[in-house]
């Protein structure tokens, strides 16, 4: 007969696991997470079930199974490696009225642990005939539907309000963060950016409206004005709006007036961080905008207004000066000048220097050049934006790595 599930609140109740090893392991921090009062017997246990005990999470008695041990337990979880102690410990818990799960034998064991998972406030519980892999299988499955908004999300009882500010992260759309698929999946209004992750609009309901916020360079473009009036102006239509943005929205992407105007107007905000390509695009041909031994700092500057400008609030000649690692966005248009200003100020000519255009997206290309030589070099092959600009010793890395690869025969 199949088995009836049961969802347990233990709230301090006692739950006692015979067995130190690595079913233990896996057991324990999600009964500690459930509120349970553990009391661990074994010998000998994990290295982290060790520093559980050690930090009170659990009560450990160093000894091996005696009868009585079951007494006053909720829930007994036989998990040690013999068969016999299993069997005792069992007919001890049934002898008492206790549940207990052995680990060994599902078949000889009254009560399964399903495989689980948790989304939020979603508990998955899956059972497969006391099959463990196969029940493990569907639970993932399952749980990354919950994750990526493509099971429930736009029936859920709890539907979010106002606006999401969604980091849709550098380009590829494997790199939004599992909340922002979430949001973005329950979406009644999408406002989207020039360089949000395009495809999972794709993915979105036929009835979701789609609004392009695109900011084209030296193009077409929405003010930022009309974009905060578009926001208000869906929310308290009772529309949930999320605006997707490339990128992470706090980094040199006017998240903060966005957020600011929405607060003054009553909209509530969620703001879900992105993965910035000030970082994820340099990493993306093995550009470390850190590395021991080379470079302890990196600067990452908005280079779309040029050195020397009234509008610049940049200090070129510190950046000049230091020996850190430069990261700069919307520098293509000006790069020439940015590398005369670096190098009067003390930055070496021989500097390396790489530049990655449409970084993480399956027509990313990349050059390696000098700071001498890279504003030739970017005419040349027709660099164009979106690039990032990584300045440092650190682009040598990537040129080590390059050659490891090829050493081996592997393509990066």
């Amino acid at each position: 007969m199949p088995p009836y599930l049961l969802g347990l609140r233990f709230d301090g109740r006692r739950v006692v696991v015979i067995g130190g090893g690595r079913v233990a392991q896996r057991r324990v921090p999600t009964l500690l997470a459930a509120g349970a009062d553990v009391l661990l017997i074994a010998p000998e246990a994990t290295p982290m079930l060790d520093d559980l005990a050690a930090r009170g999470e659990l009560t450990w008695e160093r000894r091996p199974y005696r009868p009585g041990d079951c007494a006053g337990a909720w829930l007994v979880q036989a998990a040690t490696d013999d068969g016999e102690v299993n069997t005792a410990v069992a007919a001890e818990a049934e002898a008492q009225g206790t549940w207990c799960v052995r680990a060994d034998d599902a078949e000889l064991s009254p009560a399964w642990t399903p495989a689980s998972g948790r989304v939020g406030e979603t508990t998955v519980g899956v059972l497969a005939g006391g099959d463990p892999r196969h029940a493990a299988g569907l639970r993932d499955v399952i749980v990354a539907g919950l994750r990526d908004g493509t099971i429930e999300a736009r029936h859920s009882r709890r539907r979010p309000v106002g606006v999401a500010l969604v980091g849709g992260g550098p380009g590829d759309p494997g790199l939004i963060t599992v909340r922002g698929r979430q949001l973005l999946a329950q979406a009644d209004v999408v406002v989207t950016d020039r360089l949000a992750p395009r495809e999972l609009l794709d993915e979105l309901p036929a009835d979701v409206e789609i609004i392009d916020a695109s900011k084209i360079p030296y193009g077409r473009s929405v003010t930022q004005e009309r974009i905060n009036e578009v926001l208000v102006e869906q929310a308290k239509a009772g529309r949930f709006v999320v605006r997707l943005k490339g990128g992470d929205p706090f980094v040199f992407g006017r998240g903060g007036e966005e957020v600011l105007h929405c607060v003054r107007e009553g909209v509530p905000v969620t703001v879900v961080p992105g993965i910035t390509s000030a970082i994820a695009v340099p990493a993306a041909v093995g550009v470390p905008v850190t590395h021991r031994g080379v470079s302890q700092e990196f600067h990452v500057v908005s280079a779309h207004v040029a050195p020397g400008h009234p509008a610049s609030t940049v200090d070129w000649e510190g950046l000049g000066r230091a020996q850190g690692t430069l990261v700069l966005l919307m520098a293509v248009e000006r790069m020439r000048v940015i590398a005369d200003t670096l190098m009067r100020y003390g930055r070496s000519p021989d500097t390396p220097v790489a530049v990655v255009q449409d970084g993480t997206l399956q027509n990313q290309r990349a050059l390696m050049a000098t700071l001498a030589t890279v504003v030739d070099e970017m005419t040349a092959t027709g660099v164009r934006p979106p690039a990032i600009v990584v300045v440092g010793d650190v682009v040598q890395v990537a040129h080590q790595i390059d050659m490891l690869n090829a050493d081996m025969g592997r393509t990066p």
